[in-house]
């Protein structure tokens, strides 16, 4: 079983992305549009003893995955937990070159024939086995040589499923996951309850779950009250994100009731300073002394 970080680092600045403010979410667009900001905030990260950066697999990310892959004296023990798939990427690409055009630039380049019969046989089918798989595959190209223990599946097609009621593809995902990579399969969620149940029919024990976790109940479907059962009495690793609702709950409020919870394995937070890195690194080496490390010297 893998052992996750307390604290690690998520990308939603990156990208514009920002639950409160359109105003704040364009800034940070038109800041990290030079790949060279993105490092820099990436760096301070793990300088500060921030070690895993959970990520989508958006196209400037293979940018990144390349850079730490280029000085590994630099990043000796550097983790990336990718998420996928990243839903606009697929949607830009089918606009821009076609329903062939794209598969052909996500087809992974090692097997290529094979994940493209694999990929027909899934449209002609409807094999959610195969559609899982060639996913995954294609994905998972621009993090060779990284280290990925943890891969998530984004909440976009998670809660999608769910929906559907298509709960076979998390057992096929989870399996795929540990026989290809030899990794942790995780799931991102909105609706955290209603996922653990699903899981635990398919058989997939002790998943590794990202959800919004935070004191006002800000994007958890089913409230508080829902999610706390689910971490006293339920078996799962959790990770905790917007734990600080977009900025509607102080920070050291936010930081304490989500460390005062069971079960919260790790808080995943973005930041684009090192201010507000810092402060969130001690608020949680404050409240969870005993597993928030150091930063190194």
């Amino acid at each position: 079983m893998t052992t996750m970080d307390p604290l690690l680092f998520g990308d939603n600045q990156f990208f514009g992305v920002n639950h409160m403010s359109e105003e704040k979410a364009r800034a940070q667009a038109m800041r990290f549009q030079d790949l060279s900001a993105v490092i820099d905030v990436l760096d301070i990260a793990y300088d500060e003893g921030i070690r895993t950066f959970m990520c989508t697999t958006h196209d400037r990310i293979a940018a990144v995955a390349d850079h730490v892959r280029a000085d590994p004296g630099r990043y000796p023990d550097y983790k990336f937990f990718p998420g996928m798939p990243y839903a606009h990427k697929y949607a830009n690409a089918m606009t821009e070159l076609g329903m062939m055009g794209a598969i052909r630039r996500f087809l992974p380049d090692g097997g290529l024939f094979d994940a493209a019969l694999r990929g027909g046989k899934a449209l002609a089918k409807k094999d959610i086995d195969g559609l899982v798989t060639l996913l995954v595959d294609a994905e998972m190209t621009m993090f060779r040589g990284t280290s990925t223990p943890v891969i998530f599946l984004q909440n976009v097609v998670v809660d999608l499923l769910l929906g559907l009621g298509f709960d076979e593809a998390f057992r096929i995902y989870a399996q795929h996951v540990r026989d290809a990579y030899d990794a942790e399969p995780g799931f991102i969620t909105m609706n955290l309850p209603a996922l653990l149940d699903a899981l635990e029919k398919q058989g997939v024990e002790n998943p590794v779950v990202c959800s919004n976790i935070n004191k006002i109940g800000f994007r958890m479907c089913g409230g508080v009250d829902a999610y706390q059962d689910a971490l006293r009495n339920r078996s799962f690793r959790a990770i905790a994100m917007s734990v600080f609702a977009s900025g509607a709950i102080p920070a050291r409020e936010a930081v304490g009731w989500v460390c005062e919870q069971p079960n919260i394995e790790s808080i995943v937070f973005g930041a684009s300073s090192r201010a507000n890195i810092v402060s969130t690194r001690d608020l949680v080496a404050e409240f969870w002394p005993e597993r928030m490390p150091p930063p190194a010297s």
